[in-house]
């Protein structure tokens, strides 16, 4: 029997290679926790380190980040490779990267669903009767964060144009729709960080502002990974990466993009509109 034939892959699963990256990783983020620790605490390692540990700065999560940076660039390079030029990803496989992202999306709803727990648990269990707290002003609901809301549901419709003309093999419309996605997250992001300037509280003056902070940052963090995905799309769909019968990365990026509309809607009406 040929030695090919023998060893032929008989089953539809992807048996990955190893790889250096979960451990590459895992280390670069033990660096870059360490780097964060030592920039919060300087006189960690006593009085004798600390104007060292002052003069390096923000400098020491550096080394961290970069390696997680590189990290992610080249395992995602290694899961590209396996999924367009090697044939890896299966039928059978994708479905199962299917329920996998399923399953991190219902896990980021309920990372959000804790924000809005705190948010509801003060506001309702208040003694005073009075929120937002005396001396804190909310931000008007129907300015800035309406205006942000139109534009995160503008591109949910654009992502929704992108993947079916992707569907239909239009890669023009595909870029277009994709563009105008990746636009409007920037659009979003910019906006909010204006919002956050103009704050009238800051993050230290009490529940109201801490679980406000809280819960629209990080979702402002989501709509950065979101864009970051998108982008990523853009360029490999620029590439011809993306057939109609085989693009479940883009097709992740939209379900994600959507969790992320679906949120913030949950915020503006929660927190801006009736929290305010």
């Amino acid at each position: 029997m040929p030695a090919d034939t023998a060893h032929a892959q008989k089953h539809p699963y992807h048996l990955v290679d190893p790889s250096p990256w979960p451990a590459v990783g895992a280390v670069s983020a033990g660096l870059m926790t360490f780097g964060a620790v030592m920039y919060m605490h300087p006189d960690m390692f006593g009085k004798g380190l600390e104007p060292l540990m002052h003069s390096t700065g923000a400098w020491k999560i550096l080394p961290g980040t970069l390696g997680i940076l590189f990290t992610m660039w080249m395992w995602w390079r290694d899961v590209i490779m396996e999924a367009t030029f090697k044939g890896n990803h299966t039928p059978v496989v994708q479905l199962h990267h299917r329920y996998g992202m399923a399953l991190f999306i219902a896990s980021e709803v309920m990372f959000f669903v804790a924000f809005f727990w705190a948010f509801f648990d003060a506001s309702l269990a208040v003694r005073t009767g009075v929120w937002p707290p005396k001396g804190i002003v909310p931000f008007e609901a129907f300015h800035l964060p309406f205006m942000n809301t139109l534009i995160l549901l503008t591109s949910g419709c654009t992502v929704t144009w992108a993947h079916h003309a992707l569907i239909e093999g239009d890669r023009k419309s595909l870029l277009q729709g994709l563009g105008l996605t990746i636009l409007l997250g920037v659009a979003f992001t910019s906006l909010q960080a204006y919002e956050y300037s103009h704050a009238a509280f800051a993050f230290k003056d009490g529940i109201y502002p801490s679980t406000f902070f809280m819960a629209t940052g990080f979702h402002g963090f989501h709509v950065m990974i979101g864009t970051t995905f998108l982008t990523v799309c853009w360029f490999r769909a620029y590439k011809g990466h993306f057939k109609p019968e085989h693009h479940f990365g883009f097709e992740a990026a939209a379900w994600y993009w959507h969790f992320v509309d679906v949120v913030w809607l949950f915020l503006f009406v929660v927190i801006y509109w009736w929290g305010s």
